[in-house]
Formats: structure tokens, C-alpha cells, sequence
């Protein structure tokens, strides 16, 4: 069973206003996703990974500790975060549902707070990588950086909301502030009607 890319869930352009250009999404998703989906295809055929889950890859290929990651890990496990990625923003990002308002309060003291250690998170990860926000085996919520394509799935938890802060993902718009991408994702470009949904 081959992997596909999957659509946007929104046209091309729906980002731009909130500051995610057109030129940015054509490049990411249907560049930099589509050389995932394609490679991962390419390397797990005639392996013992062709038929499976592409959560069952990421987590039995991750290798813990590892300096770099195998080929097949590195491709499912970036197709895996971009999918999620689409879904967590929206054109219309939209008020925080209440009960994810009090989850952030309540984990972070307040909803600036829970920003703030995120940016950080993003800001602090040197090199390529994710920003999220999870949720536990234990139920509590944290935000961690990880670096390259190294997932909340490796570490056993759910990801409730990830940014991509691998250059392409906001160069072209935001050049090298990254601490800027970071703020406009949070302010204008989260679907926290989909984070709600991941608690």
C-alpha cells in the first residue's frame, strides 16, 4: 500500500492573509511533503515496513539516542508531522475553545505563558525541527522541541500541536526571525478547534 500526499485541507493562498504565503505552501507541501511521501514509497518496498501503519514506521523505526536517524524513520516520520501540520492551522484560526483555555491555565498558569514557553521551544531548537505541545501517557500537558523529524510518537505521547521549524517552513516569509514565525503561527495560523479535538 503506498503512502499519498495528502491534500491541504485549504486552497494554496487561504494562509497568506494570516502570513503564510502561497509561494511558502507550494513550496512545502507540494516540494518538500511530496519528496517525503515519494521517498518513503521508494525505500520501504521489499521491507518488512511495506504494509504497515505509517505510525507503526515511525515508532518501531526510531532509534533512540541515534545521532541520525535511518532513511526510512527520517521519511515517515517528517510525512507523518506535515500531515499533522496542515490540520493544525487554519484560515481561520478562531477563538480557543474554553475547555483547551483552562488546559493551558491550568498546565502553564496562562494562555501567554503556554505561547511564551513554546516559542522558546521553537526558538531554542537548534538546527531543524519541531515546537509542540502534548499530552502524556500520565494526561498532563508539556511543550518540547525535537529535533529533525523526531516526533511526539517516539516518545509516547500525543501531539496536540507541532510547528515546523525546519528554514523551509519560513524562510521565504519571515527570512531567519524565526522567533517572528513562531509569534505569527501561534497569533494567526493555529486551528485550535483541531488542538481542542487532539486533547
Amino acid at each position: 500500500m503506498a503512502f499519498e500526499l495528502p491534500d491541504l485541507p485549504y486552497a494554496h493562498d487561504a494562509l497568506a492573509a494570516n502570513g503564510m504565503s502561497k509561494e511558502t505552501l507550494e513550496y512545502h507541501h507540494d516540494k518538500h511533503h511530496k519528496a517525503y511521501v515519494d521517498k518513503l514509497n521508494e525505500l520501504v518496498k521489499g521491507t518488512e515496513w511495506e504494509n504497515a501503519s505509517l505510525e507503526d514506521i515511525v515508532k518501531g523505526t526510531y532509534q533512540k539516542g541515534a545521532v541520525a536517524q535511518n532513511g526510512i524513520f527520517n521519511n515517515a516520520s517528517q510525512h507523518w508531522n506535515h500531515a499533522q501540520f496542515w490540520q493544525m492551522m487554519s484560515p481561520k484560526s478562531g477563538a480557543m475553545p474554553g475547555e483547551l483555555e483552562k488546559a493551558l491555565k491550568d498546565s502553564f498558569g496562562s494562555v501567554d505563558d503556554f505561547k511564551k514557553k513554546f516559542t522558546e521551544a521553537g526558538v531554542g531548537q537548534f538546527g531543524s525541527g519541531w515546537a509542540w505541545l502534548v499530552k502524556g501517557a500520565d494526561g498532563k500537558l508539556e511543550v518540547t522541541k525535537t529535533e529533525n523529524g523526531v516526533n511526539p510518537l517516539c516518545h509516547g505521547q500525543t501531539a496536540m500541536l507541532g510547528c515546523d521549524v525546519w528554514e523551509h517552513s519560513y524562510y521565504i516569509d519571515f527570512r531567519n526571525v524565526r522567533p517572528k514565525y513562531l509569534e505569527n503561527f501561534l497569533n494567526h495560523l493555529v486551528n485550535w478547534e483541531d488542538v481542542a479535538r487532539r486533547m
